[in-house]
């Protein structure tokens, strides 16, 4: 069976696309105008990890120790052959990771995390 593999180029696209993403959108509406707070993230960050694409919180506790939170992932689906395309995944407070959009395009997944507050960070 022929599969689509990720190119280097086509990772780094995807990974500038999302930060422009987190930047954008997620950075704006989660990380707070105030330092410090502890019930609020201190940033958002995403990386690759094999095929998968990992959103990210890091959280501050409150005896100073850091600490990350993922919250959002893309699956690439490698016999999807036309065009890119992933797994939207949600991460559950069990450690789980579960599928809830399938074989959705890039601007799609944003969309949908941006809108869906289940893959969003955790405050």
């Amino acid at each position: 069976m022929w599969v689509k593999e990720l190119s280097s180029d086509e990772k780094l696209a995807i990974a500038a696309a999302c930060q422009r993403f987190i930047t954008d959108v997620l950075k704006p509406r989660f990380i707070p105008g105030q330092p410090n707070r502890l019930d609020h993230p201190t940033d958002i960050f995403g990386k690759w990890r094999g095929s998968k694409y990992g959103f990210s919180a890091r959280y501050r506790s409150d005896d100073g120790e850091e600490f990350n939170t993922p919250f959002a992932r893309l699956d690439h689906v490698e016999e999807h052959r036309a065009e890119t395309r992933f797994d939207l995944m949600w991460y559950r407070h069990t450690g789980a990771w579960w599928r809830l959009y399938p074989t959705v395009a890039l601007d799609e997944a944003l969309r949908l995390i941006a809108a869906d507050s289940r893959l969003q960070p955790p405050l």
